[in-house]
C-alpha cells in the first residue's frame, strides 16, 4: 500500500487475470523471444571467448612471444643476440631455432617445415616437449640424424617409432650425376601432438646442428625465439631489444605474424553480437503490439483512473513497468539459460555428433577440433543491460497512447 500507484498498479496487471487470452500468449511470446535471443548471445559469445583463449593458448604454446632474426640470410651472431636478451627482465626464456621448408618421404610424401631445435633450451620458450604422445624430444641428439613429427604428419607419411624418414631440402648438391636435391635419411624417434592441425600436420623437429648440416646453414640460424612474462607486452619488449642491437638484427613480436588471427575472431565477435541482437528487437517489437494490445483492453481501466486525478505520467508509468516486468523477466529467464547452456555446450555439441553421426570441428578445416567455451561477465552484463534497454524502449509507444486516453470518450459506450 506504500508504493507509488503507477508501481502498483503495473504490478497488479502482470497478475490481473486478463478476458482476452490471446493477449496473454503474445505477451508469454515476447517473453520468450526476448529469452531466447539474451540465451542465443551468451551462449555464441561464450564460444567465441573460448575460441579466442584457445587458439592464442595453443598459438603461443608452439610460437615465440617474440623472435630476433637475421636482416639478410642466416643469422651468424645469435649468441650475442641471445645475450642482449637474457639481460632484459621481461624475458624469461630464449632458444636458437632453424626454420626452413622440406619434403618428407616415408611411406607416403608430404611437405612440412622442418624446425632445427636444441632439446635442452626448447623447453624454455614453448610446450612442445610437454606435448610428446611418444618419445622425447630429448632424444633428439646432434649428428644422430633423428627426427620428431607432429601426430598428423607421422599419419600422413605412414611411419611410427624406429621408421626412416627422408627429408629432401631445397638446397642443390652437384654430384656427378648431375645436379640433386639435398637429401638426408632420418629417424624418428617421437610424436607430438598440440590439438592444433597447423602444428600436428607441417612440424618435423630436428636438432639444430643436423640442421644445419641439412641446409647448408654452417653455424648460423634462422634466429631466436623468446618468451616473456607478459606476451601482451611483446611489442614494447621487441622495441627496446630492437634499440639495443645493431641493424645486423630484425626483432619482431607475435603480434605481427598472428596479430591478425585475434583481431579477425575479435570482429566476428561483435559482428555476430550485433546480429543476434536483431533477435531481442523482433521481441522488443513483440512486446510493443502486446502492450498496444493491453492499452486497448484496459481503456476503461485508464478512463477511471484519469477521472480519479491520475496523471498522464501516471499512467504512462504504469504501462512502462508492466512492460519492463516482461522484459526483464524474459531477460532473467535468457541468462539462466543461457549460461546453463554455455556451461554445457561442449557436452551438447558431442552428443548431438553421437547421436547424428556428425563432426562439428573438423580439425583439417579448424584450427581446434573441439568447441570451446568461456563464460565472460562483462559479456553478460552487456548483453543482459541492452536487452532491459530494448524492452524498456518499447513500452515507450504504448505508454504514450495509454497516457493519451480521453476519460469521456473511453467510457462513451461502458
Amino acid at each position: 500500500m506504500f508504493q507509488p500507484l503507477s508501481i502498483f498498479v503495473g504490478l497488479r496487471y502482470t497478475r490481473a487475470k486478463r478476458r482476452n487470452h490471446f493477449i496473454s500468449f503474445i505477451a508469454l511470446a515476447s517473453m520468450l523471444g526476448i529469452a531466447l535471443g539474451v540465451a542465443a548471445i551468451i551462449v555464441v559469445l561464450s564460444v567465441m571467448n573460448g575460441f579466442q583463449t584457445e587458439i592464442r593458448n595453443r598459438v603461443l604454446s608452439m610460437v615465440a612471444h617474440a623472435t630476433v632474426n637475421g636482416m639478410a640470410g642466416p643469422l651468424m651472431d645469435w649468441r650475442n643476440a641471445m645475450a642482449e636478451a637474457k639481460k632484459m627482465p621481461e624475458v624469461i626464456g630464449s632458444a636458437p631455432y632453424i626454420e626452413r621448408e622440406g619434403l618428407l618421404q616415408g611411406s607416403a610424401t608430404s611437405g612440412a617445415f622442418v624446425r632445427g631445435v636444441l632439446p635442452e633450451l626448447e623447453s624454455q620458450v614453448s610446450e612442445i616437449a610437454a606435448q610428446m604422445k611418444q618419445g622425447s624430444l630429448n632424444d633428439l641428439v646432434a649428428g644422430e640424424f633423428k627426427v620428431v613429427l607432429g601426430r598428423e604428419l607421422a599419419y600422413k607419411l605412414g611411419v611410427e617409432l624406429g621408421d626412416k624418414v627422408t627429408i629432401f631440402a631445397p638446397t642443390i648438391n652437384a654430384t656427378p650425376a648431375g645436379v640433386l636435391p639435398q637429401t638426408k635419411r632420418f629417424t624418428v624417434v617421437g610424436i607430438f601432438a598440440v590439438g592444433m592441425f597447423e602444428y600436428d600436420s607441417g612440424w618435423a623437429l630436428v636438432h639444430m646442428q643436423d640442421a644445419q648440416k641439412l641446409y647448408r646453414m654452417g653455424s648460423g640460424v634462422t634466429g631466436v625465439q623468446l618468451k616473456l612474462k607478459d606476451m601482451y607486452g611483446a611489442f614494447g619488449v621487441a622495441r627496446d631489444l630492437a634499440r639495443k642491437l645493431n641493424d645486423d638484427f630484425l626483432v619482431s613480436d607475435w603480434t605481427r605474424k598472428h596479430g591478425n588471427l585475434f583481431k579477425a575472431v575479435r570482429t566476428e565477435k561483435i559482428m555476430m553480437f550485433l546480429i543476434l541482437s536483431l533477435i531481442m528487437a523482433v521481441a522488443a517489437f513483440n512486446l510493443v503490439s502486446t502492450l498496444v494490445m493491453v492499452v486497448t483492453d484496459k481503456q476503461a481501466d485508464i478512463a477511471i483512473l484519469r477521472t480519479l486525478g491520475s496523471s498522464p505520467a501516471q499512467i504512462m508509468r504504469i504501462f512502462m513497468v508492466l512492460g519492463s516486468l516482461i522484459g526483464w523477466f524474459g531477460t532473467l529467464l535468457g541468462v539462466l539459460g543461457g549460461l546453463l547452456l554455455a556451461f554445457n555446450v561442449e557436452r551438447l555439441v558431442g552428443a548431438l555428433e553421437r547421436v547424428f553421426g556428425f563432426e562439428a570441428m573438423p580439425a583439417d578445416v579448424y584450427y581446434i577440433s573441439s568447441l570451446p567455451s568461456e563464460i565472460n561477465a562483462e559479456d553478460v552484463a552487456l548483453v543482459a543491460l541492452v536487452s532491459v534497454i530494448f524492452s524498456l524502449l518499447a513500452t515507450l509507444y504504448p505508454a504514450w497512447r495509454a497516457a493519451r486516453t480521453q476519460p469521456a470518450e473511453a467510457l462513451r459506450y461502458e
